[in-house]
């Protein structure tokens, strides 16, 4: 059936079929992009409308799985199977007379020093800001200015 005799596939179909599985994946991709764009940008929404400034003391940190790490019991039902799975930024802070785990982002959880006090922007449990930390987008622009800067001194020594 699929030799070289007169009823088998030929190279014109077998490339049609490839083309073929090749757009419905880029399509479901696409459309799974979107719908993860929509859900990003409604998390976001979300955190920027319940976000508070508060005054942490860091005590430990940790880059664990959400099950090693005493997270509260409605926390742990809340997360997703995929986010028990992987690791994690946990940060173990003292806020007020209360001893909290909070989670954060990389950049964040590099910003943290334990044993040390900051005043940060709080998302239920979650890290959003800590002030004074320049973001990957102020940074940029920070470099971009310096480039600028240096290109000005160039030109004027010319």
């Amino acid at each position: 059936m699929f030799g070289f005799g007169g009823g088998g596939f030929g190279i014109l179909d077998i490339t049609l079929i490839v083309i073929a599985v090749l757009g419905a994946v880029l399509g479901g991709l696409y459309f799974l992009n979107r719908w993860a764009s929509k859900k990003v940008t409604a998390q976001q929404e979300m955190v920027n409308k319940t976000k508070q400034s508060a005054s942490i003391y860091v005590i430990d940190k940790r880059h664990d799985k959400a099950a090693n790490v005493t997270l509260p019991k409605v926390v742990m039902e809340n997360l997703p199977r995929t986010t028990k799975l992987m690791k994690m930024h946990f940060v173990k802070a003292k806020i007020g007379p209360q001893i909290m785990t909070l989670m954060c982002e990389k950049g964040v959880y590099n910003a943290l020093d334990v044993k040390k006090t900051f005043q940060v922007e709080l998302a239920g449990i979650y890290i959003v800001h800590v002030k004074g930390m320049k973001t990957k987008y102020e940074l940029k622009q920070a470099a971009k200015a310096k480039k600028a800067r240096a290109k000005v001194k160039e030109k004027a020594g010319k």
